[in-house]
């Protein structure tokens, strides 16, 4: 039997393909010799590479026994989700245009970039008038940008913005009177991040390449119920091998944006149905 993984190094945090494969190359011995799912939580560090390897035994371990992950996690049957959908950053001409043939779906995604953003989110807001709007700043803001925008942005209907400010320079959140809540994701990877987001940030975005997979996912989520946060649950751009264990994450979050598969040219085999912005459980033949 096989067990399958997928993940998607990311250059923010320094990963490259080569890089990814240097790391599993480092454990391969350990996987032939027996090494368990708890055990890899302690010999790779978070990021992509243990999240491929960690979901790929998960996969094996629910294959091996002949039941489900979700109930080697101990977790309730997955339901079906709705996730958002995300627009590209173009102009705003454009990105109405965009808009307008999403404007059935329920959350929209908008990735800004500067100068012209609340322009883009107007066009956006005329071009899908009931449509919750979710707004991803990816680290451009600073105080100023947040105490001129979040108005302006709430008033538009926008339910939440992602990292508005740089990591490691977003200590003025704690500070703001956050009239429009913010999301923390890069700023976001593990457990160990929590301390430092308490005060400033409503929401935690988990991403499985981030966190390493889905044993520190599922551990996030619920340490950060217990410290008060909000929960979303992201992916990188990838298929629907990779949105299978967010899903399981993804059960009860408040924000969902699993839409890697709808972006790509081809999925995989058996992949996962879309009716509209809801996402089915995953099928046994892909995953889990």
């Amino acid at each position: 039997m096989s067990g399958f993984g997928e993940c998607v190094p990311y250059a923010r945090y320094g990963e490259t393909m080569e890089s990814v494969e240097e790391q599993l190359a480092l454990v391969s011995d350990n996987v032939r010799d027996g090494m368990t799912r708890l055990e890899l939580q302690q010999i790779m560090p978070p990021g992509t590479a243990r999240n491929g390897l960690d979901c790929a035994m998960w996969d094996i371990e629910a294959k091996l026994s002949g039941t489900s992950v979700w109930q080697l996690a101990g977790l309730s049957k997955p339901a079906p989700i709705v996730s958002c959908y995300t627009l590209s950053l173009e102009t705003p001409e454009k990105m109405c245009v965009a808009a307008a043939r999403h404007a059935h779906l329920p959350v929209l995604k908008i990735k800004l970039g500067g100068d012209g953003d609340i322009e883009r989110l107007e066009a956006v807001r005329d071009g899908a008038p009931q449509s919750t709007l979710l707004v991803d700043a990816n680290e451009g803001w600073n105080r100023e940008d947040y105490q001129t925008l979040a108005p302006l942005m709430t008033t538009l209907g926008v339910a939440m913005v992602e990292q508005p400010m740089p990591v490691g320079n977003d200590a003025a959140l704690t500070e703001l009177q956050r009239t429009l809540p913010v999301c923390a994701d890069e700023s976001c990877h593990d457990r160990n991040s929590l301390p430092d987001l308490k005060g400033k940030y409503d929401f935690i975005n988990i991403k499985l390449d981030k966190t390493g997979g889905l044993t520190e996912a599922l551990a996030l989520k619920q340490a950060a119920i217990d410290s008060g946060f909000r929960i979303m649950v992201g992916c990188m751009v990838s298929s629907s091998l990779a949105m299978a264990p967010a899903m399981l994450v993804a059960q009860g979050a408040e924000f969902v944006d699993l839409d890697g598969p709808l972006l790509l040219g081809e999925d995989r085999s058996s992949p996962i149905e879309f009716d509209g912005a809801t996402m089915m459980p995953a099928s046994a033949a892909l995953w889990g």
